[in-house]
């Protein structure tokens, strides 16, 4: 696919209460082994896309880590390459720590790339798509920029904060954009990834540069509606927009139902990852799991149920895990309960004995906490 791959990063609307105090979204652990990244770059590498800007806004460590150089994601080196960017200068202020300053920043990598095309897309929406379909679209429709969007039946709770766009329903023209702020429950969600020619996408992150230096790419194609053409490509099956904690927990816990899961998790479009050559999770004699997802590595003595539990997990002799989510390393004492709770990495919970949440505001544990 002759397209540059660009993973934009979240707008300062998303905000993952806890988790991303430690690490950028895309790097936030997901469903036991997965990093929330790994589903877009996939979805880019599935569909033949060599060559992938990953943009971070901030704390880069981990996300470099999780990367490296791209060889797990079936990224031919030969004539591909992965590239994480950021802006290497400090802003005052992070209203100014946005994307079109990072694509300035970089702009020789993107005006060095050879391919015609781009693809635009950030990671904190999950999906499974083949962009080689959006292409096909976008060339057949010479639109100016093919914008991806999903029709939402649960705008009013989930979605919050996320673009909309009015959308022509017969030619699929899109005619503004705006917010959803919950007010409706049908509302055609604005994934924030587009496909467009790369000559016009320096040419409107440059005219974003010189409009405002608070402009976000999204506010300049915004700008753009009346003076480009602009259509819509409908991504069907399942979508999920991971941008505040409860939403995390949500859909972490949708997604332990297999018929929601194989949407997402299709045969023939394997979602990569950095493996783990860990042993399998042992299960003791008293061990009881039910209803949960299990990642390697772990070793359980306890009771789980309808839970998510990461690699490298130890779960003691007489501890209750229920509807939480365990991240690597975790550490559950004897006789600790936990019911709707987020238990960041290498945690150790054994002194407090009980700890409970709910499905909209589950309990969080913090990174390398011990309680």
């Amino acid at each position: 696919m002759r397209a540059l791959g660009i993973i934009s990063f979240e707008d300062n609307t998303a905000k993952i209460e806890g988790l991303g105090d430690y690490r950028p979204v895309p790097a936030i652990a997901f469903m036991g082994r997965y990093r929330v990244i790994d589903f877009i770059l996939s979805n880019m590498t599935n569909s033949g896309i060599d060559n992938v800007q990953v943009y971070c806004k901030e704390k880069p460590r981990n996300l470099i880590e999780h990367l490296g150089s791209g060889s797990h994601y079936n990224i031919n080196s030969k004539r591909g390459k992965l590239r994480v960017l950021y802006g290497e200068k400090s802003f005052s202020s992070e209203v100014y720590n946005h994307d079109v300053a990072n694509y300035m920043l970089n702009m020789q990598y993107i005006e060095e790339d050879k391919n015609p095309y781009v693809v635009i897309a950030p990671s904190y929406f999950v999906y499974s798509i083949d962009f080689n379909e959006v292409m096909k679209q976008h060339v057949a429709s010479k639109a100016d920029v093919t914008v991806l969007y999903t029709a939402a039946n649960n705008a009013k709770t989930a979605y919050l904060g996320a673009d909309t766009i009015d959308i022509e329903k017969v030619t699929k023209t899109v005619q503004g954009f705006g917010k959803n702020r919950g007010n409706k429950k049908n509302a055609n969600i604005s994934l924030e990834a587009y496909v467009m020619s790369k000559k016009l996408f320096i040419d409107l992150v440059k005219k974003a540069s010189e409009i405002s230096s608070l402009y976000w790419f999204k506010d300049i194609l915004a700008d753009s509606v009346d003076e480009l053409s602009m259509r819509g490509y409908q991504v069907k099956g399942y979508v999920a927009c991971i941008n505040s904690l409860s939403e995390y927990y949500r859909i972490s816990m949708e997604l332990k139902n297999y018929k929601k899961a194989q949407q997402l998790f299709r045969p023939g479009w394997p979602i990569y990852t950095q493996t783990n050559d860990s042993a399998p999770t042992l299960y003791s004699a008293d061990a009881s799991v039910s209803d949960s997802v299990v990642a390697n590595g772990s070793e359980i003595n306890g009771t789980v149920k309808g839970s998510i539990i990461s690699r490298n997990v130890i779960i003691c002799k007489g501890a209750e895990v229920k509807d939480s989510i365990l991240l690597p390393g975790a550490y559950i004492g004897e006789n600790a309960k936990l019911d709707h709770v987020v238990v960041d990495k290498y945690a150790i919970v054994h002194h407090v004995k009980k700890l409970v949440g709910t499905e909209t505001e589950p309990i969080y544990v913090k990174r390398r906490d011990r309680i």
